[in-house]
């Protein structure tokens, strides 16, 4: 029987604003596959992401061809590295595990971890503001901070002193210039950083050729796909996957393998989502040595039986959520 394959946008109201130096966001606004075939359903999710020239509208009409393609799977090659591939990668990986009963975790030999540290975002506000937001979750591990390039250091020494236990993710989105990275270093070499992302536009980090700071500077805008691997070598020392980047998880794993090769370390990473849309990463991050993972905590409602994010844990989905063969009821709203 052949694939039918379906697309539609759904919005999911956001508890709080989620702030980055690019924009602030209220909602979660995604495009959700589902695949098809033999009275069985697989689904998938994925982010348009205006940075990279997306939108609900345009990543529909991507997926236009495949909704009436004959041969879904080519139809899905063909698309280039993006939301669109990923949402239709992952509700192919998702109908195939129950059609099969060959589970995500069997194919890829990436099992989901019983548990997982996730960093939990503290946004961009003012000083105040993201100290009172970083007190709230003290008590996890791995705290990302995203910053501009508005007073970093203030922002930096207020989350610092509200979470004194924690370690830090900086996260300027792109937000700095090489000066204010250099002149940051002191200040970030005796803070507990884990990593530093993507400090500067992906057009210029350049300047990071040859730089040996005092700590991990991780790629997020400058990698996508496992072909911008090499080029990043003597510039970072990290990556961060990403599902809507690679265009699914079919790329993903095969990005993971390639950057563990070239000796990166890797953080799995997302963008603000449901529960559908970040399932499938934790076979990711199982396999890596960070994870930011806590999309959908800044859902005000998310789909039940979900993944959970509490204390910058994260407890996997229920069985049946996405990517094996257990019974779906119940678990979409």
């Amino acid at each position: 029987m052949p694939i039918v394959v379906s697309a539609r946008p759904v919005s999911h109201p956001l508890k709080a604003p989620f702030r980055i130096s690019r924009g602030v966001k209220t909602t979660a606004d995604v495009v959700e596959v589902t695949a098809s075939a033999d009275g069985v359903v697989g689904r998938g999710e994925s982010v348009p992401y205006g940075r990279y020239g997306e939108t609900v509208e345009s990543v529909l009409a991507q997926l236009a061809p495949a909704l009436a393609s004959a041969d879904v799977e080519a139809a899905r090659d063909a698309l280039p590295a993006g939301a669109a591939r990923n949402a239709l990668d992952l509700a192919l990986w998702d109908l195939n595990a129950r059609r099969t009963g060959v589970s995500v975790a069997s194919a890829t030999v990436l099992p989901i971890p019983p548990a997982l540290v996730t960093a939990v975002t503290v946004s961009l506000d003012t000083p105040e503001a993201m100290a009172q937001a970083a007190r709230a979750v003290a008590d996890a591990p791995l705290i990302k901070i995203k910053l501009s390039a508005e007073d970093p250091a203030a922002r930096l020494r207020a989350v610092a002193a509200a979470a004194p236990d924690s370690r830090f993710i900086v996260d300027p989105n792109e937000g700095w210039t090489f000066a204010i990275l250099k002149d940051l270093k002191p200040l970030l070499a005796d803070l507990p950083i884990a990593l530093v992302e993507q400090p500067l536009p992906a057009d210029a980090d350049q300047a990071l050729e040859g730089w040996d700071p005092p700590f991990t500077i991780c790629a997020d805008e400058s990698v996508h796909v496992g072909g911008d691997l090499a080029a990043l070598r003597g510039r970072y020392q990290a990556v961060n996957l990403k599902l809507d980047k690679t265009g699914g998880l079919t790329e993903a794993v095969s990005m993971l393998r390639a950057a563990k090769g070239l000796g990166f370390q890797l953080m799995t990473g997302c963008m603000v989502a449901s529960s559908l849309g970040v399932a499938p990463a934790l076979h990711l991050a199982g396999a890596s040595d960070f994870a930011d993972l806590d999309g959908p905590w800044w859902l005000a409602i998310d789909h039940p039986g979900g993944l959970r994010v509490a204390r910058g844990r994260i407890t996997p989905p229920r069985p049946g959520f996405w990517g094996d063969a257990a019974p779906a009821e119940g678990l979409w709203l």
